[in-house]
């Protein structure tokens, strides 16, 4: 009755293990594209960081009041574009931790798959042991008896 119940549980395990696969590897996907995300706004942070230094050490100097503009025109567009960069690495994070949360539910599912299977194989196990504790019990009464 196990063996029966194993086989018929063996498909869905490989498909299980597929789709947990499958999940890991856009779980990898997504750690990818933050990492990516992340790496993009530290290097706007830190030109806008070095461009601020250029402009200490310019303005120290004395500025035109078209660089002055321009300088703020500048800065102005690297902050926006600091900006939608937070924003574009605050959606891969939430892409992240959903894909997170589907790998788990889908190991879950697989761990469990594979504890019921393992169940079931113990209990295939233990009826063959006590079959075989029952043949030999009745050999040993037949060998008993004839003597």
């Amino acid at each position: 009755m196990s063996e029966t119940r194993i086989r018929r549980l063996i498909p869905v395990l490989d498909m299980a293990l597929e789709d947990e696969r499958k999940a890991a590897a856009m779980l990898g996907q997504c750690q990818r594209q933050v990492d990516d995300a992340e790496a993009r706004l530290r290097d706007l942070e830190y030109y806008s960081g070095e461009y601020q230094k250029g402009w200490s050490q310019r303005g120290a100097q004395g500025v035109g009041r078209d660089w002055l503009l321009n300088y703020q025109r500048f800065m102005g567009q690297m902050q926006s574009a600091i900006e939608q960069q937070g924003q574009t690495v605050a959606w891969h994070r939430q892409s992240l931790d959903k894909a997170r949360a589907q790998w788990q539910q889908r190991y879950q599912r697989l761990e469990a798959l594979r504890k019921l299977i393992e169940r079931y194989r113990q209990e295939a196990r233990a009826r063959a042991d006590r079959q075989e504790q029952k043949l030999l019990d009745e050999l040993s009464q037949r060998a008993r008896g004839n003597y």
